[in-house]
């Protein structure tokens, strides 16, 4: 037995093969990716002949080597059958694209929105001077309290210093002076003593005027953590320094009038956890929310959220806190990642004819876009149905260009596929396509730091996927492919001569309908290798989603 200590080593490759077209007499060419290892059909069928390399020793148990095998049908010779075959052939292929495009016609951006930096010294010397303006602006109304005061507040005058001459004057006379704040002073005999208490006046009244003004949990103009706050006002109103003043300044008093510090610690219940939820990160580290609008289709949970003003009210105030929650958990540092990445589900969702929802939209799209600039990296709009376009045509008019750029849409077949674009496998939830769950007793082998293998899979073809282990061990996995509709099996194949491939999964057909995921586990005795064994027979392409893991067998 192995050393619970060892750790086994194992290599993977991905065998693709296409279905021949049912042709008489064919022949077939390899195609292989730089560096890969081509095995041949005779060498699969004599595993003695197949020697397997000898495992890399700095490689650990999940490293792996990947390599993709796609075998395709030489071209026949040209007859009338063949044509005939031809001409079947595209008009199979012409099918499957067709189905594709059945998808009704969605808004699409011609310009893609890239975040821009908040490092200082990435931006252009305009950008640079139009911070500093602003921040002259905000320093200028902090020592106004024009953020908390309508009128600027008076400040007390400081006793001006008296001169040696008027001092041995008033000692002389022996009378005393009366400062600006009708304050007697009795200078001391020393003028490094007389300048202390000057001093002291001055540094109070600059205490007793000063301003601490505090926006998403950050003190204006404290630290370096203040220019990201003001570089996304001034985003948001393209540098215009006024309008980005003006701006944060409206915002400000938006939140004293809508009591946000107290509003984050109110406790409104759990009713919409379902509805926003915060789970993952996108590729570049952004957190990602989900709005699940089909939620709304429960008739009692619309009712008790939107049937009359006041629980419309109340909703919107859930929705702020939820964000406001959210925003306290960014990085506000240069450099940090201070925006969110949205993922709003359309799926069964009540439509536009829902006025109470549609009026609770516009409200909170409206005070979002007014309180919270550049909060947002990117908008995916998922499961898109038909009539949306006609609700996006409705709401553009309110929206900022800059906003509509960051908008992504995707219809139900290209949903899954959208997201991976942004977000890794390993991080969307199992409903939106992923292999992401909560850490539970129902799946205690992986969680989302656990990277996911992607691999596109081509109409009509077979996916091979080849895990060699060089060790005794355990080995668990799970895959999936995004709705189904292929065949999946999982055998074990040892190197012995006189082994026999053990049936791990016989070949089953999997449909939608099925568990979206599938796990196996298998008990390594001797060398082989597993062979895990994707058939998509449709004119679709098809996406497998696969990660494993080896722990060592004990003794």
């Amino acid at each position: 037995m192995a050393d619970e200590d060892s750790k086994p080593t194992l290599s993977v490759t991905e065998k693709e093969e296409l279905e021949p077209p049912k042709v008489a007499a064919e022949s077939v060419s390899p195609a292989v990716a730089s560096g890969s290892t081509i095995e041949s059909d005779s060498a699969a069928a004599n595993p003695e002949k197949t020697e397997l390399p000898p495992p890399p020793p700095s490689e650990s148990p999940a490293e792996k080597a990947t390599s993709v095998v796609e075998t395709e049908p030489s071209p026949p010779p040209t007859t009338e059958d063949n044509d005939v075959k031809d001409k079947s052939s595209d008009t199979k292929e012409d099918a499957g694209e067709a189905q594709d495009e059945r998808s009704s016609k969605l808004p699409q951006n011609l310009v893609s929105f890239k975040e821009e930096s908040n490092l200082v010294a990435d931006l252009s010397d305009s950008q640079i001077n139009a911070l500093e303006e602003l921040k002259k602006l905000v320093r200028e109304a902090l020592d106004t309290h024009q953020f908390t005061s309508s009128e600027p507040i008076k400040t007390t005058s400081v006793p001006p210093e008296t001169t040696p001459a008027a001092k041995e004057a008033t000692k002389a006379e022996g009378a005393t002076s009366e400062s600006d704040a009708s304050t007697e002073v009795h200078p001391p005999p020393e003028t490094k003593i007389e300048e202390s208490p000057v001093k002291e006046a001055e540094e109070v009244a600059k205490e007793t005027s000063e301003e601490h003004v505090f926006i998403w949990g950050i003190p204006l103009l404290k630290d370096d953590r203040s220019d990201v706050i003001l570089l996304k006002f001034l985003r948001a109103r393209d540098f215009k320094v006024k309008d980005a003043f003006t701006m944060m300044k409206n915002t400000l008093s938006w939140r004293k009038e809508f009591n946000i510090d107290a509003l984050v610690n109110e406790d409104l219940g759990d009713d919409l956890e379902k509805v926003v939820f915060m789970h993952g990160y996108d590729r570049e580290g952004h957190p990602v929310c989900y709005n699940v609008y089909g939620e709304f289709q429960n008739k009692e949970l619309y009712q008790k959220t939107f049937s009359d003003e006041e629980k419309r009210t109340k909703f919107l105030r859930w929705r702020i806190q939820f964000l406001e929650r959210s925003i306290r958990k960014l990085d506000f540092t240069p450099g940090g990642v201070n925006t969110i990445f949205q993922v709003n589900d359309l799926k069964n969702s009540p439509g536009p004819a829902k006025r109470e929802l549609r009026l609770a939209t516009k409200q909170a799209l409206q005070l979002l876009q007014d309180n919270y600039p550049e909060f947002v990296a990117k908008q995916v709009f998922i499961n898109v149905p038909w009539w949306y376009l006609a609700f996006y045509t409705m709401l553009s008019p309110f929206l900022t260009q800059r906003t509509k750029s960051k908008f992504v849409f995707a219809g139900p077949p290209k949903s899954a596929e959208t997201l991976f674009k942004y977000i890794s496998p390993e991080q969307v939830p199992i409903q939106y396509g992923g292999l992401s769950v909560d850490l539970c007793d129902c799946n205690p082998e992986f969680s989302m730091s656990d990277p996911v293998t992607e691999i596109p899979i081509k109409p009509t073809t077979k996916q091979t996927v080849e895990i060699i282990i060089y060790e005794k061990c355990i080995i668990v996995w799970e895959l999936r492919v995004v709705g189904w509709e292929v065949s999946y099996s999982a055998e074990f194949k040892p190197d012995a001569k006189d082994g026999y491939t053990i049936i791990i999964q016989k070949a089953t057909k999997m449909s939608p309908n099925d568990e979206p995921v599938v796990s196996n586990s298998f008990t390594v005795s001797e060398l082989g290798k597993i062979l895990l064994t994707i058939d998509n027979s449709t004119l679709k392409k098809k996406r497998l989603l696969y990660r494993f893991k080896i722990k060592p067998l004990s003794d």
